[in-house]
């Protein structure tokens, strides 16, 4: 390699390098002979083992359930699915959207009904790992911003869940919204990333498009607790003054964010540091 192509190509991977560190793709890789360097194909290899590893280590409900009554919330009472393990889980999704009715102690029979405002259903998903390393803090941060305006259910935890067992479990809590903590697919960028899903007046039969998703949640890299609290927060108030959830019903909070801080323009002539 001559000097020239030295140079230029080290002001490709500085601007490669660069431009990374804007994005969790997997960009600008560089190449050795016709192939990828080995050191990029070891670090794709290993994203998608904790992948696979995220989808299919199962969630210890008993030592979540430890950590969850910990906030004080109340005795979480675990519900499955009808899928009887992750094979069947990943194989059939319709059965992880119905509660199980023929295990003993994890079916609705467990649940019962408290007509409060909020109830919290804290769901394996595809990712036990986003469950397990975000809970606890998101449900801490959303317990946090909604708690002196509205009452809460005690927590549920669901294992081998999909979204829709939550509208099973919000209906036979009798809350008025459902909000539904899950672990999102994982992909090659990240494996741990949470989801809330939030269904007014939940029921069994509710369709996606009747319900509300904030998702990428997995700081320091996604979205924070407090940011998704946030959001939560203002989707909550406007179901309820809605009257339901869905594609009707859009994130205005970062309209109130940007209201808040122009008004602190104009009135102090200056915008907060």
């Amino acid at each position: 390699m001559t000097r020239a192509e030295r140079l230029e190509s080290a002001a490709a991977e500085g601007f490669w390098t660069e431009l990374r560190r804007t994005t969790q793709a997997r960009i600008g890789l560089g190449r050795a002979g016709d192939a990828l360097p080995t050191g990029r194909v070891l670090e794709f290899r290993a994203a998608h083992a904790a992948a696979r590893d995220a989808v299919h280590t199962p969630l210890d409900a008993d030592g979540f359930a430890t950590r969850v009554a910990a906030l004080g919330l109340g005795e979480p009472v675990h519900v499955r699915s009808r899928a009887s393990d992750r094979s069947e889980y990943l194989r059939r999704p319709d059965l992880g959207r119905l509660p199980d009715e023929s295990s003993a102690g994890q079916g609705l029979s467990a649940v019962a009904g408290t007509g409060a405002d909020i109830g919290f259903v804290l769901a394996d998903g595809l990712s036990p790992l986003a469950l397990v390393e975000h809970g606890i803090p998101m449900l801490c941060a959303l317990t946090e911003k909604l708690g002196e305006r509205y009452t809460f259910a005690p927590p549920v935890i669901a294992t081998q869940a999909r979204v829709a067992l939550g509208d099973h479990i919000g209906a036979a809590l009798g809350v008025t919204t459902v909000l539904v903590l899950i672990g999102e697919r994982p992909g090659l960028s990240v494996a741990d990333s949470l989801g809330i899903y939030l269904t007014h007046r939940p029921r069994p039969g509710r369709a996606d498009a009747e319900r509300n998703c904030v998702s990428n949640i997995h700081p320091p890299e996604g979205l924070t607790y407090a940011r998704a609290a946030q959001v939560v927060e203002g989707l909550v108030d406007g179901a309820r003054r809605l009257g339901r959830s869905g594609v009707d019903l859009k994130d205005t909070s970062a309209c109130t964010s940007l209201a808040a801080s122009t008004a602190v323009v104009l009135e102090t002539g200056s915008a907060p540091g």
